[in-house]
């Protein structure tokens, strides 16, 4: 821990907007995982559940079923579900309409870690040329004793150095947790666009079978 504390304080004053950086993408990468990974269902399961209650004509139950997910998926299929007593296109309305409440929330944050890793890779890059800056400035100084100026000129390479690594470094974390989270909602918003269409079809296939008692 020692050494790494020195580093950072090599780095200079670059280093804090680095690691400001950082804190924000971990931060955003907590979130965001806790979120579409807390939120995920399975997609074929749910859809053979769904499959059976509308084949069946219970949708009551597939509207409890629904209930009990906490899904964005979930809560799409179930706001079509229940205007099921009413013609495709209200349907079809009714889960368009809660898609547009609940595709945000599964998109969100997400894109900034693209940001944020280029902010700090800057960052790291503008401590680096400011850190050679120093250094080479150091040794074409006038009127500096040569022991002085070797300090100047190891200080500034020291600071372009750690400044470069605590950039990189930020920058690695976040697009790695970018391109996770990225697949993941791309996932994600794939699986539910596939169960929205195939619950849709069911029901204007199968309106003789659905209950439309229950579903009022």
């Amino acid at each position: 821990m020692s050494e790494i504390w020195q580093r950072i304080q090599h780095a200079g004053i670059w280093a804090g907007p680095i690691f400001f950086w950082q804190a924000v993408a971990i931060a955003i990468i907590i979130e965001r995982s806790l979120f579409l990974y807390g939120n995920s269902i399975n997609a074929d399961m749910f859809l053979q559940t769904m499959q059976k209650c509308i084949l069946g004509g219970d949708v009551q139950k597939a509207v409890k079923v629904c209930s009990a997910q906490n899904a964005p998926m979930a809560r799409i299929i179930q706001a079509g579900l229940v205007k099921i007593n009413r013609p495709d296109a209200e349907v079809q309305a009714a889960m368009d309409e809660s898609a547009l409440r609940e595709m945000p929330k599964v998109n969100a944050r997400t894109p900034y870690l693209a940001l944020l890793a280029n902010l700090a890779m800057l960052s790291g890059l503008f401590g680096t040329v400011e850190g050679l800056i120093t250094a080479f400035g150091s040794v074409s100084g006038k009127g500096v004793d040569p022991s002085e100026k070797a300090r100047i000129l190891a200080a500034g390479i020291s600071e372009a150095m750690n400044c470069t690594m605590f950039g990189l470094g930020a920058a690695i974390i976040a697009l790695l947790g970018f391109a996770i989270l990225n697949g993941k909602t791309q996932a994600l918003e794939d699986d539910i666009n596939m169960v929205s269409v195939e619950v849709l079809n069911l029901v204007v296939a199968n309106r003789e079978k659905v209950n439309i008692q229950q579903a009022a």
